[in-house]
């Protein structure tokens, strides 16, 4: 089978192990040959989608890449990987978020980036986390997202 890597004699489970087939890649790559994914895309579901993601625009400092009735996506500029998009729904945001943004401050400490998202909109947000290093957010239509205390770029 291309892409899947044998071990002689493997037979348990735990350690990479699926079946005798050894799961892991080999020293060196990330990948089991040909199989893997690449994450393009990370669609938020949004109430009004072209005001949520202006909101992210400026929050990355991304640009709109595309708009139209089934959504707003918002990238990097150069094509980087991934996007956010934003498609429309009818219902609205029921409890924690499973998956969140992690961003860190770029130019500016912490406290100075806090200041910056809580003028765009955001709001800080208590999900139980305790005193951290990070501050939790929560982006305009309630998406959290955690804001990291070291400085990137």
């Amino acid at each position: 089978m291309k892409g899947v890597y044998t071990r002689p004699g493997a037979v348990g489970e735990g350690d990479g192990v699926r079946g005798g087939v050894d799961t892991n890649p080999p020293p060196g790559s990330s990948r089991l040959g040909d199989m893997g994914a690449t994450l393009t895309e990370i669609v938020v579901d949004a109430a009004d989608p072209a005001a949520l993601a202006a909101f992210w625009v400026e929050v990355l400092g991304w640009e709109q890449l595309d708009a139209d009735d089934t959504g707003v996506e918002i990238g990097a500029s150069g094509g980087a990987k991934p996007t956010l998009v934003f498609v429309p729904v009818d219902d609205s945001k029921a409890g924690k978020n499973r998956l969140h943004l992690d961003v860190n401050p770029s130019g500016c400490d912490q406290d100075a980036e806090q200041q910056r998202l809580l003028s765009l909109g955001a709001v800080e947000i208590d999900v139980g986390q305790g005193e951290q290093t990070w501050v939790v957010l929560a982006d305009p239509e309630g998406n959290e997202f955690c804001l990291l205390r070291t400085q990137v770029g």
